[in-house]
């Protein structure tokens, strides 16, 4: 498979307009597999913050790590640009602390560096330029500040596990979620951070727990169930995580 981008025009993010208040209620559709996603990631990134910071989430959609974040005392701001999405995000925040912006990652409207903490979750596969988001996100990070991302790999297995597999076991999946061009390799992504003095400290794989009664109940029923799970790896292959640090 060839490593080329792919145009911005074949990744579906229209999709994401249409959810509403099915971000947070809905299991026949695979935005139920970002919930599970973020119920491991959030505490992972919450044990990296031992301090209250200044957070910004790029892509932050309605809301489940930014709202996590505020109610754990970080100040927080999120951007996306799907005007549902942040209106969905906003009416989840229960304590109404987090700063929602309709922005684009490719030009933030903040002087360089504002925030302690940026994150880029489930967006640098879903952007047809993603070193541009990078850059942006290094601006407004503070010296010493944390970039926390998380992304899939390209190779034949993410394909099928990530886009074939959903497209399969997975109900009301949209089409063009995900395309395979705008999957980053790992080593990949280490050099665009370190062009943008963005030091890699840590990467660990993220996959499903393929070995349990839930995802066997998905594969069989093509709907989440509430036990589904992810657990960190050792593996890069499909899925992974990890921050970098300003330097």
């Amino acid at each position: 498979m060839e490593e080329k981008r792919a145009p911005s025009l074949l990744i579906n993010n229209d999709f994401y307009d249409e959810l509403k208040e099915d971000w947070y209620t809905r299991n026949d559709h695979p935005i139920a597999l970002l919930r599970k996603e973020n119920e491991l990631r959030i505490p992972w990134i919450m044990s990296k913050l031992i301090n209250p910071v200044n957070v910004l989430d790029i892509g932050c959609g309605a809301g489940f790590l930014t709202n996590a974040l505020a109610k754990n005392g970080h100040r927080v701001t999120g951007i996306d640009i799907s005007e549902e999405s942040l209106n969905t995000a906003k009416s989840y925040d229960t304590i109404q602390k987090v700063t929602y912006l309709k922005e684009d990652a490719y030009s933030l409207p903040f002087k360089e560096g504002t925030f302690d903490v940026v994150c880029a979750m489930d967006i640098l596969e879903h952007v047809d330029n993603p070193k541009l988001l990078i850059n942006q996100a290094s601006k407004v990070l503070k010296p010493g500040g944390l970039f926390f991302f998380h992304t899939f790999n390209r190779n034949l297995l993410s394909y099928l596990f990530i886009i074939k597999g959903v497209d399969w076991f997975v109900k009301n999946a949209p089409k063009n979620m995900h395309v395979y061009p705008l999957f980053i390799k790992p080593k990949e992504l280490k050099i665009w951070l370190y062009n943008e003095n963005l030091l890699t400290k840590e990467v660990k794989g993220f996959r499903p727990k393929i070995f349990s009664t839930a995802f066997f109940k998905l594969l069989a029923t093509k709907v989440v169930p509430d036990n589904y799970a992810f657990t960190f790896s050792k593996s890069l292959l499909t899925g992974y995580c990890g921050f970098a640090r300003k330097s």
